[in-house]
């Protein structure tokens, strides 16, 4: 796992994008082996299963941040999923090794944005996000960031040392 230095322009994607001098989003990486059960007839993973290994990705992104999402629910606090977004490039198939890349892309007062991407070595297969609100457990009521959680995923995100 290392700070994403994004490297779009090198994965064959004509959205280049520009860095800035400060603090880098944090990235997770997680290697993953195709498994039969994701795949269709002809050995394709559905594309379902892009959702999947996102929040495979997303809950070692929240580890990274000191909280897993397990405590983060233990604090009273979940993250409910408002939109998902996926475009495939390539298929993964059965057997495959790939590497879902996760990092915050967005941090609102009351949400957040993810971003992830998936590949075959230096072949890009898919790039997505997923948009979450921040939701008091308790209540099931729309919140703000958490107090305790708003620094360690501002820091997450690059917005802060």
């Amino acid at each position: 796992m290392s700070d994403v230095l994004n490297d779009e322009a090198s994965a064959g994607g004509d959205d280049e994008v520009e860095r800035h001098a400060g603090p880098q989003p944090v990235e997770s990486t997680v290697e993953l082996e195709v498994r039969y059960a994701e795949t269709d007839q002809m050995g394709v993973v559905h594309h379902a299963n892009y959702v999947v290994w996102f929040e495979v990705a997303r809950t070692r992104l929240c580890e990274r941040s000191g909280f897993h999402y397990a405590a983060i629910e233990k604090l009273g606090y979940l993250l409910m999923v408002t939109a998902v977004h996926v475009s495939y490039r390539r298929a993964a198939h059965y057997g495959d090794h790939v590497q879902l890349r996760c990092h915050i892309e967005h941090m609102g007062s009351r949400g957040v944005t993810f971003g992830y991407r998936v590949s075959r070595g230096d072949e890009l297969l898919a790039r997505g996000s997923t948009e979450h609100v921040w939701v008091d457990k308790a209540t099931g009521r729309p919140c703000r960031t958490p107090d305790e959680l708003e620094a360690p995923f501002r820091r997450m995100a690059g917005l802060e040392n």
